[in-house]
């Protein structure tokens, strides 16, 4: 019964569990090897769709089980004595982790809460005016349409080129929308259709210049490539974390900066009347805790792998099969080729197929699973390898979107 009251940290060991993880120095095919290892893949086809969910490799597995254990065993004991605890102290190591300060963040089930919660509890009034992307998430797209019906929002969409010349014409595009009666922009940090990586920094300053505030949709980043929210200077910021930051499902994320908190009307109403106190948006109600405890374990394997390092290696993967298939008759990459503007995602199509047909193909033929696109400007499948994706499968990925490219 000692152990009962003690935080998570102090009741499971510092190692990931018994898949040991080496502190030695290993060459790179042997360190990604290794990765692979940690993971179990399903034997009947490849896995290029890490988009929608990123699977959990078993270090972090296995600690996900022994919380739901922990949880179950003390039931309410825990949910009445630890749970908020726990969450705070995860929620301050995921602060440091994205680069904010922890008073403007609060964990939540996924990107559609966190940015739902910001579109929805906007202070609206009518005549206001926002701006998106056609080529933004669908469940986003539609909550505009909820607060055009319900406010009297005027909703101006632009349309993202897949393969800018520069980021003034990003930033420009967005730029020349804006009206004096403009309040808010959302944009998304990576385009999760395309994974073209857009100019948040610059598309900030920009907006804040105008005195518009900007809503950044990071689905895809958390875990994907290194940055810091503090530098980004956007004034909220949702991401999902069971995508590239690989925890169980369930798990999100909502930054919003400090002196906006104030204004935004919470989903669920809470009994923090502080209206300062970023915990008033965080009530989720009774929920899968052993979700957010595994979050802490999630940061660990992120922390061994090396932030760097993991982006380095799903740039070179998207930049392998996208180098090898650039010259191919038929091939349409919808995915810039520069470095800085796209890293693991990537989106590929034929000309002379559309999206679920290659898709089907794809999976029939050859054993690849991925997803296939068509709207907003992107006729393509989605191609997202992951860490634990070998350059022999992205070869035969390769040799059968040549084949098919072919006839």
């Amino acid at each position: 019964m000692g152990l009962v009251g003690l935080s998570p940290l102090l009741q499971v060991s510092p190692s990931l569990n018994k898949h040991s993880l080496p502190t030695a120095p290993l060459l790179e095919d042997e360190f990604w090897e290794l990765v692979r290892s940690h993971y179990e893949l399903h034997p009947d086809f490849i896995n290029l769709e890490s988009g929608y969910y990123n699977i959990t490799p078993k270090p972090t597995l296995a600690k996900y089980m022994e919380h739901i254990k922990r949880v179950n065993l003390e039931g309410s004991y825990y949910m009445r004595n630890n749970r908020f605890k726990d969450k705070d102290s995860i929620n301050e190591k995921l602060a440091n982790y994205v680069g904010c300060n922890p008073s403007g963040l609060i964990i939540t089930r996924n990107t559609t809460e966190s940015l739902d919660l910001v579109i929805g509890g906007f202070p609206w009034k009518k005549g206001d005016h926002a701006i998106h992307a056609i080529q933004d998430y669908g469940s986003m797209q539609d909550m505009f349409i909820q607060i055009q019906k319900r406010y009297g929002v005027n909703v101006t969409k632009v349309s993202v080129p897949n393969h800018p010349k520069d980021d003034d014409e990003i930033v420009s595009l967005y730029e020349s929308q804006i009206t004096s009666k403009t309040k808010l922009i959302m944009v998304c940090h990576m385009i999760n259709i395309t994974g073209q990586i857009l100019p948040i920094r610059k598309i900030c300053d920009m907006a804040h210049r105008h005195d518009v505030e900007v809503l950044v949709d990071g689905a895809h980043c958390v875990g994907h490539f290194d940055f810091s929210l503090d530098e980004l200077n956007c004034d909220y910021y949702g991401s999902s974390l069971h995508k590239w930051l690989a925890t169980p499902l369930g798990a999100g994320l909502l930054y919003v900066k400090r002196d906006h908190i104030p204004k935004i009307w919470p989903l669920l109403a809470d009994n923090e009347n502080d209206p300062t106190k970023i915990k008033r948006l965080s009530h989720v109600g009774t929920h899968p805790v052993a979700t957010d405890l595994t979050v802490l374990d999630a940061l660990d394997y992120i922390s061994w792998i090396g932030i760097k390092r993991k982006e380095n290696r799903l740039r070179f993967l998207k930049e392998y099969w996208q180098t090898a298939l650039k010259k191919t008759k038929n091939i349409v990459i919808n995915t810039p080729y520069e470095s800085h503007r796209s890293c693991g995602i990537g989106n590929v199509g034929i000309s002379n197929m559309k999206p679920a047909e290659l898709a089907k193909q794809l999976y029939s033929k050859y054993s690849i699973f991925t997803v296939a696109i068509d709207y907003a400007n992107v006729q393509g499948c989605r191609i997202t390898p992951n860490v634990f994706t070998t350059t022999s499968e992205l070869d035969h990925f390769i040799m059968a979107m040549k084949s098919l490219a072919s006839k």
